[in-house]
């Protein structure tokens, strides 16, 4: 019962705005200069692994931790822990929003539509506090908007992942449909936080539709008004193989084609429990007709060894036995059978062994990645390099630019100004200018669309974008 009352008092902490900030935010209303009465701030990413960033995740932040009024007693309990914590505490300002804005924090959020695809080093999310009791709101928010670096990352690389593979598909498939099942997130049981898992998992799912991170999808369908954005199949783990013990292995790959082995159906068995070469000679000898005469495709599931010289020798074996047919692009599709290959997957190994298979005539048909932590867990902010920084400041009625440029790194330079983005009607680059616009010789303002739109207001979510739309942005070039 003790721990069943300390989760939930958890979630309530985790639920009170105040709170959700680093401990020396709280002192930083006393730091500004005299007169200040508002701030604008931005988001951006310096570079990193990726030169574009592929949008998305700060709809499901909005939603979760904005949309909801801040409350007396979330003040009570901010005082109390910043008391404690030696950090002073603005109970005035955060009255205010109370007594005079509903409870909803008076600031402005306008972003990149999500599933946008914009070259780093540009503004992706203003933040902007013009009333002058809770300015330095612009900053505060800092820790918690911030972390919109994770789903955005784990969509970047999804979104690259899908660009490899599609060129794959492209290069040796009659059937590039098929793509969006190519890359299944397996990283549920890998990242560090159920929230992670729902952050990363939907994330993934801009760019693919397989996942048995059932929190992601779950995510995906409640925040972005999805009906069911994923799917997965019937698959095997080692305790439903081992279970029946080593001598009974046949059995129980003989179950899973029994219980789930219908027309038109797929199943996935896990097949190296204990000998992967024993087991893919069984699967094409005594299980065989077992699979042909169910309807379904059986996909093997090689755990263990060198990813790319396992998926070589397991296509091999089963091209051996359940024979195989060329497409029009002069590649190998296995008859009835497919591999998924869910050990050691992540960008490397994926490019690594599509190589492989092309070199060896297969076609890409033949296999499904299963991601894990390197889909969601072996990432962090400085794979893209993501910062959020003020960029400029209002003290009495004028507004004056804010940036920092360490002598020691200048990768770290900010940029200054009130900012948007812009982006050109033909061409659909980006350019990243301050407000207000001044249009130089060579630029024809009317070729020119502000790229950023309001997505919040004063507590209230002004767009609420669907995973369909989002999808059709992000992959727009594919058409």
């Amino acid at each position: 019962m003790q721990n069943a009352q300390g989760f939930s008092h958890l979630a309530s902490i985790l639920s009170n705005p105040i709170l959700n900030t680093d401990s020396y935010k709280a002192s930083h209303y006393l730091q500004y200069p005299p007169g200040a009465s508002a701030m604008f701030s931005y988001i951006e990413s310096r570079g990193g692994r990726y030169e574009r960033t592929l949008f998305f995740g700060l709809q499901m932040l909005l939603k979760e931790y904005l949309c909801r009024p801040v409350t007396a007693a979330m003040i009570d309990e901010a005082r109390a822990f910043f008391s404690a914590h030696g950090e002073p505490f603005n109970e005035a300002g955060w009255r205010h929003v109370v007594e005079h804005c509903g409870g909803y924090l008076p600031v402005r959020i306008r972003a990149v539509p999500e599933g946008s695809v914009v070259p780093t080093h540009n503004v992706l999310v203003t933040v902007e506090c013009d009333d002058p009791q809770v300015f330095w709101l612009a900053s505060y928010l800092e820790t918690m908007l911030l972390r919109v670096w994770y789903p955005i990352t784990v969509a970047t690389q999804s979104w690259h992942l899908r660009k490899l593979i599609r060129s794959a598909l492209l290069k040796s498939s009659d059937d590039p449909s098929q793509l969006p099942f190519k890359l299944h997130d397996f990283g549920a049981r890998g990242v560090s936080s159920a929230e992670s898992a729902a952050l990363g998992g939907a994330a993934h799912l801009v760019s693919f539709m397989g996942s048995d991170t059932v929190l992601g999808v779950l995510a995906a369908n409640h925040y972005y008004n999805e009906s069911m954005a994923a799917f997965s199949v019937p698959a095997a783990e080692h305790s439903t193989i081992t279970a029946w013990g080593r001598e009974r292995e046949i059995d129980a790959y003989r179950n899973m084609i029994d219980r789930f082995g219908k027309p038109g159906a797929i199943v996935s068995v896990v097949s190296d429990s204990y000998d992967l070469f024993a087991a893919l000679n069984a699967w094409g000898t005594e299980l065989k007709q077992a699979v042909l005469d169910s309807g379904g495709t059986l996909v093997i599931r090689p755990d263990s060894g060198d990813p790319r010289t396992i998926v070589l020798h397991t296509l091999r074996s089963l091209e051996a036995s359940f024979g195989s047919a060329t497409n029009s692009k002069g590649r190998r599709v296995l008859n009835n059978v497919r591999v998924i290959q869910g050990d050691g997957v992540n960008p490397d190994s994926i490019a690594a062994i599509l190589a492989a298979m092309d070199e060896a005539g297969f076609a890409a048909d033949n296999i499904v990645f299963g991601m894990g932590g390197a889909l969601l867990q072996q990432i962090n902010r400085d794979t893209q390099r993501f910062a959020m920084k003020c960029s400029a400041i209002r003290i009495d009625d004028a507004w004056h630019d804010v940036a920092k440029d360490p002598v020691t790194d200048h990768g770290k330079r900010s940029m200054k100004g009130r900012l948007t983005l812009l982006r050109h009607r033909r061409t659909g680059e980006y350019r990243t200018v301050t407000l207000p616009v001044v249009w130089d010789d060579q630029t024809i303002a009317g070729d020119w669309d502000d790229a950023l739109i309001t997505v919040f207001d004063s507590g209230r979510l002004v767009a609420d974008l669907s995973l369909a739309g989002i999808r059709s942005r992000a992959h727009a070039d594919e058409v």
